[in-house]
């Protein structure tokens, strides 16, 4: 389950059971099982437990699951008995929660199998490729295993919460809706032999991901309340639509003479058509065949479409990817201000149950520096900042005790970036030694070792352009090859007085020492293979000259190399920022990508539904041609620019995966205008729909907001690096989460307001 921040502190995944007391409204009733609940009373110098025996161990499970529910920004308003922590750990452990992602995966991935099956060489309908279809009652047997994982899954969750909290969250009650009406649809399927042409399950699938992450929760939420904002601005951008479609159906109404009506003809035919040929010029897709048909016959024609398109497009849209973001990027700080709550919370509710363990010591609420070292010690997290943390703990050992606000401030190395410590270099006692070791330790050793590696490059790169017109077999590559050794052994030498140099451990605590190291070992590996296949006599295995040619090994010791050649990103200060940046990406926006995922799914399950065989080719068009020139040859009597003559029959919605691949297409909006005239054409006019709400939503609205997080993902990180050298940009790890990008924005909570959080928890009672 993935949690709010975008880089977890303990590698783990985890998660929340719906809004926080912050974002939802709470409730401060008792549930009807009193005998679970935690109730201390902080008076003086007592504290008593009601409900359970006063075991010290239960303040310190207690402390531990509150500090890694802040950790991870979750809600602490769980059950809190001992029993309930010991399945509330477990539930959340690294094992639970890979299971249970896998299981939302599988029955993701079901679609890929299930009738119409994707599992087929092509998507072509005209190579008559007969998918593998599963047997009945295959894929519904593993649905169902993962209905049962989903339905357990959701007990633990009610049960943990207890009912008073179930039914006040909204994204458990739909999770019982979706598994309930699963069943009822799996029941039905089983029934017709698996002979049914709708399966509503297989739309509500993606609920599963998206209630196993809180953070692809809270980013639905704020997409949610940033589309009444937007509205004026899609009002202004169809206004603008409509006003040039009536001016450009005036401008090119149909006259008598038919050598003036190819702008009518192809684009302004009537209504729809005029609105389409528009709509995808606001996308520049259809850009400049639109306007050729009236530019060929007046120049001044040229002045409707210019204006079009810079009011529409580089005005009109442009605002609007602003305001998307703007309005989003507010509500998003919305949603990251209660997650830090939730963190200071936790925090506070570690420390308020941990001090009752010494409030008979005091009168004022402190907590054992023991304790909290014991307690880190159980919390799972990552070492470094583990280690940090008992480190600023230990400041406070003389004194024996620590107070609230220092007890708060030891957590504060949580939002710290990690600083890498490298093994300190090995000692040698010769002097000779301890020379060459500064030689091969410089910088300017890698410095010159990224210049040979370019030398490596521009050497194959001159070698391919000069050999570009021989066929492969036909090349002698005994040079090439010469020069490839020669450069492999100065990269094995240079591995190897790194390695003396720093020692093995400090050599391998550098990332692109690794990444170079391995690739060199892998092209010695190559090389030796192809100077004993090729070079001695009568060695080797006959038959493997057939199977692996020269020049295809030779190739791929210049793909390593080439490959290889990205060793200098670690060494340009702004590379290193962006590669970085690009990481980040791949790892911490998880929840905006699985947003995508989701409408990509969807929409592709509704594309069947109403697509599915719409676009069949004619039994007189064969096989697909071999080249394209008798692609053109066979199709030149349609219509140029067209479906069919664009041989676009592979993208379809006749099975899963080649819908997926068909809304990519739409989405980077490169001749979707194709898509849109065929569908419209073999089935309805209101087929159009569908495609424009797909744009809208994927290349409108979600790109521009990717593209958007990316920028704010880099400024923050440029921003912060800005005055560091490339040795500490390779060295930093920067705390690039969600909350960390927006912190300087976020207003941190008063006391008052946690110690009113507290009094709030539905199961643990609190009397100051």
């Amino acid at each position: 389950m993935e949690t709010d921040s975008l880089l977890p502190a303990d590698g783990t995944s985890g998660g929340d059971y719906g809004a926080s007391r912050s974002e939802s409204e709470s409730g401060g009733g008792e549930g009807p099982d009193i005998r679970r609940r935690m109730s201390y009373s902080v008076t003086g110098d007592s504290c008593s437990l009601e409900g359970e025996s006063a075991e010290g161990d239960l303040y310190i499970q207690q402390a531990v699951v509150f500090i890694e529910d802040a950790i991870q920004y979750r809600s602490i308003n769980h059950r809190v008995d001992s029993s309930s922590l010991r399945l509330y750990r477990g539930y959340y452990s690294r094992i639970c929660q890979w299971g249970l992602g896998l299981f939302i995966a599988v029955v993701l991935l079901l679609a890929f199998v299930e009738r119409p099956s994707s599992l087929s060489i092509s998507s072509d309908p005209r190579r008559q490729s007969p998918a593998w279809e599963p047997p009945c009652g295959f894929t519904e047997t593993i649905e169902m295993i993962c209905l049962i994982i989903f339905t357990l899954d959701l007990a633990v969750k009610s049960y943990l919460i207890g009912w008073e909290e179930f039914r006040k969250n909204k994204w458990l009650i739909g999770y019982t809706v979706v598994i309930s009406v699963s069943v009822i649809d799996w029941v039905l399927s089983v029934s017709m032999v698996c002979d049914e042409k709708l399966r509503v399950r297989r739309l509500l699938r993606p609920f599963f991901l998206l209630q196993n992450s809180s953070l692809m929760k809270k980013t639905l939420k704020c997409i949610r309340r940033t589309l009444p904002e937007i509205a004026s601005v899609f009002l202004l951008l169809a206004l603008h639509l409509c006003l040039f479609t009536m001016v450009g159906m005036l401008l090119f109404a149909k006259t008598s003479d038919p050598k003036k009506n190819g702008e009518w003809e192809a684009h302004f035919r009537n209504l729809p058509s005029s609105v389409t040929s528009l709509l995808v010029l606001l996308t520049t897709a259809n850009n400049p065949d639109v306007m050729l048909p009236a530019y060929s016959l007046n120049r001044g024609y040229v002045i409707f479409f210019v204006a079009f398109s810079i009011i529409g497009t580089y005005c009109l849209m442009n605002l609007l990817t602003a305001i998307i973001y703007n309005q989003f990027r507010g509500y998003l700080l919305i949603s990251v201000q209660a997650s830090i709550i939730r963190r200071r919370l936790g925090i506070r509710a570690a420390f308020q149950v941990l001090s009752c363990q010494g409030a008979h010591r005091t009168a004022e609420e402190q907590v054992s520096v023991d304790v909290v070292l014991e307690v880190m010690f159980r919390v799972k997290m990552k070492s470094y900042y583990r280690n940090a943390i008992t480190t600023a703990a230990r400041q406070y050992a003389d004194v024996g005790f620590m107070d609230r606000d220092q007890f708060t401030k030891i957590f504060d190395e949580l939002d710290k970036d990690q600083i890498k410590q490298h093994p300190p270099l090995p000692q040698y006692r010769s002097p000779l030694l301890q020379k060459v070791q500064v030689i091969f330790s410089h910088h300017l050793l890698t410095v010159f070792g990224n210049a040979v590696a370019l030398a490596n490059v521009m050497c194959i790169c001159t070698v391919l352009v000069l050999n570009s017109e021989e066929a492969t077999d036909e090349r002698d590559e005994f040079f090439l090859e010469i020069i490839n050794l020669c450069f492999i052994l100065y990269y094995l030498f240079e591995m190897s007085v790194k390695l003396f140099a720093f020692g093995l451990r400090g050599y391998l605590s550098y990332r692109n020492n690794i990444f170079d190291g391995f690739i060199t070992l892998l092209l010695l590996a190559l090389q030796l293979t192809i100077f004993i296949t090729y070079r001695i006599p009568n060695s080797g295995d006959p038959s493997l000259h057939s199977r692996l040619s020269l020049w295809e090994m030779v190739r791929l010791v210049n793909l390593l190399i080439v490959f290889r050649f990205l060793r200098i990103i670690p060494d340009i200060k702004l590379m290193a920022l962006v590669a970085s940046t690009l990481l980040d990406l791949v790892k911490n926006l998880r929840a905006f990508a699985g947003i995508l995922v989701v409408v990509y799914y969807v929409y592709a399950v509704f594309g069947i539904w109403l697509f599915e065989g719409a676009i069949k080719p004619s039994p007189d068009i064969g096989p697909m041609s071999t080249t394209s020139m008798e692609n053109i040859t066979s199709n030149s009597s349609v219509t140029c620019g067209t479906y069919e003559q664009l041989n676009y029959w592979p993208n379809n919605f006749d099975d899963f995966a080649a819908a997926i691949i068909l809304l990519y297409d739409v989405m980077v909006v490169n001749n979707w205008q194709v898509f849109i005239e065929a569908y419209s054409k073999y089935t309805t006019e209101w087929s159009k729909l569908y495609f424009v709400s797909w744009w809208l939503t994927s290349s409108v609205m979600w790109v521009n907001l990717f593209v958007a997080l990316i920028l704010e993902n880099f400024t923050y990180k440029w921003d912060r690096s800005h005055s560091c050298s490339v040795t500490d940009v390779e060295r930093i790890r920067y705390q690039t989460s969600v909350q960390l990008m927006f912190r300087e924005q976020i207003q941190e909570p008063t006391e008052e307001e946690l110690v009113c959080q507290l009094h709030q928890h539905p199961h643990l009672r609190l009397r100051w």
